[in-house]
């Protein structure tokens, strides 16, 4: 049974390292909308592809696109700190019931 508890942290781990990983791919892109970033930079378009599936969704629910500001990168990292606490933490205790 052990076995299948190491299973499963580890893969509550590896789920929040995916987690950290796109919370700092995130916050990258919205740090490059801020200065400016090259467009033609190989990097910039990694992350611009990497993000924009989740941003796109969220941009499109969120009111007053018209000010300015674009509030989805916030959205999207509380979306992930949510994750993190919740999901992540839920299926680590599952592993200690089991």
């Amino acid at each position: 049974m052990f076995v299948l508890q190491n299973f499963i942290v580890a893969l509550a781990k590896v789920i929040d390292l995916i987690l950290v990983v796109y919370m700092w791919l995130i916050i990258a892109r919205a740090v490059f909308s801020w200065v400016n970033a090259d467009p033609y930079n190989k990097i910039v378009i990694f992350i611009y592809r990497v993000t924009e599936p989740v941003l796109r969704p969220v941009r499109r629910l969120l009111p007053g696109q018209n000010l300015g500001i674009d509030f989805s990168p916030v959205v999207v990292l509380l979306g992930i700190f949510f994750l993190r606490y919740f999901l992540v933490q839920t299926i680590i205790q599952l592993a200690g019931y089991l």
